[in-house]
């Protein structure tokens, strides 16, 4: 069995685990009689468990395209290109924006209104930053004249970084609605809640473009040659 067999098992482990302590798998509505209680005391958060299940096949998806890239490179016509010195400004700004997330759920938690909003705001304004920086190092490489279909090793960095931006781009949605909850009430459980799921999915976020970043970098390249051992 590949390591990428034994990857996504374990993945699949982890969310069966999950969805199995929150009572998910229970299914109490389909007992006869007396409604059974739920494992973990009360139902499972929709929300949270979709957020679970979304990132587990997010990081799925990404495995595969960094597999992918690990066993394309060894090609001969693989020709690594120059990086834009910006993506360095991007990942400061992504890690910008996963700390002021993390600020905002310890605030809603403690029910500290005006720093929740100021962190919510910071976080937002630098996850534009990072989308505009993206834009920016695209814009850079095609004027360069490396482009998608000159090379593989082009095509992948458009790849790989335009399939992370999109993910920034949903959560930036779902961000600014809870923005926008934010500004209009108090914390509650409720809104604590939905910032507590932004955190983690910002933090997910910087986890994936690290990785990425350090495929793009070269970091990686030992790694590489032996999952092309392994995976082959």
């Amino acid at each position: 069995m590949s390591v990428m067999g034994l990857f996504f098992i374990f993945v699949f482990s982890v969310a069966l685990a999950y969805l199995w302590r929150e009572g998910v798998l229970d299914a109490p509505w389909l007992k006869e009689g007396e409604v059974a209680a739920y494992r973990s005391g009360r139902p499972p958060g929709a929300a949270k468990t979709g957020l679970v299940v979304f990132l587990g096949v997010a990081l799925c998806l990404f495995s595969l395209l960094s597999a992918a890239f690990l066993m394309r490179m060894g090609a001969y016509d693989w020709q690594a290109p120059p990086l834009p010195r910006i993506l360095w400004f991007n990942t400061a700004a992504l890690v910008a924006s996963s700390a002021a997330l993390h600020i905002a759920s310890v605030a809603a938690r403690d029910a500290s209104s005006e720093q929740m909003k100021n962190a919510l705001w910071a976080g937002v304004v630098a996850s534009v930053v990072f989308i505009g920086g993206q834009i920016w190092a695209w814009r850079e490489m095609l004027a360069n004249g490396f482009y998608a279909s000159q090379n593989p090793a082009n095509a992948f960095f458009f790849l790989l970084t335009g399939a992370h931006a999109l993910h920034v781009l949903g959560g930036l949605v779902a961000l600014v609605r809870t923005m926008v909850r934010a500004s209009l009430r108090e914390p509650d459980e409720a809104l604590s809640s939905t910032v507590a799921l932004c955190a983690t999915y910002w933090h997910f976020l910087l986890f994936v473009w690290l990785l990425l970043l350090a495929l793009l970098v070269g970091w990686a390249d030992n790694v590489g040659a032996i999952c092309r051992r392994l995976l082959v």
